[in-house]
């Protein structure tokens, strides 16, 4: 297994960024080059069935999952079932306080190809985690931006 970690502090209450960071079909907004949606019905908890379609137009790859673990508002856990992602990805929303939070973004990752992939993952392990620190700063920023807008009267 591959692990790969990050952690992004979010100017946010843990409960608007909980909220934002499942709603699963949304996080195209803020996920570099991916589009996810919900398949079948949500329950928003274990056993919901997500689709997530990484690349850029029609070349790229789905990666399947379904929901393994829900602690609500603190964590979610997802099992990759596709072809080409294996293994598990987890959420994590920790508060800093009444209006801060961080969210931890864990990738356990079995790598295909044998030591051929495993060669492939040590290359481009930084562009990955790259991609996965950019993200979360783009959804730190929504998240932050639409908790600064004041309640309509």
């Amino acid at each position: 297994m591959s692990e790969l970690q990050v952690t992004v502090p979010v100017d946010a209450p843990a409960g608007a960024v909980w909220s934002a960071l499942t709603d699963w079909d949304s996080q195209g907004e803020w996920m570099l080059g991916t589009e996810v949606r919900s398949v079948g019905p949500q329950r928003r908890g274990a056993g919901d069935r997500l689709e997530a379609f990484t690349g850029v137009g029609r070349i790229g790859f789905l990666d399947t999952m379904v929901v393994t673990d829900w602690v609500e508002g603190v964590e979610v856990t997802v099992e990759h079932t596709g072809k080409i992602v294996r293994g598990t990805g987890t959420f994590r929303v920790e508060p800093d306080g009444p209006d801060r939070s961080a969210v931890v973004w864990i990738e356990n990752l079995s790598i295909p190809g044998g030591a051929v992939g495993e060669a492939l993952w040590r290359l481009t392990r930084p562009i990955s985690r790259w991609a996965v620190v950019h993200s979360l700063r783009r959804f730190a920023a929504q998240v932050e931006s639409a908790s600064r807008v004041p309640a309509a009267a």
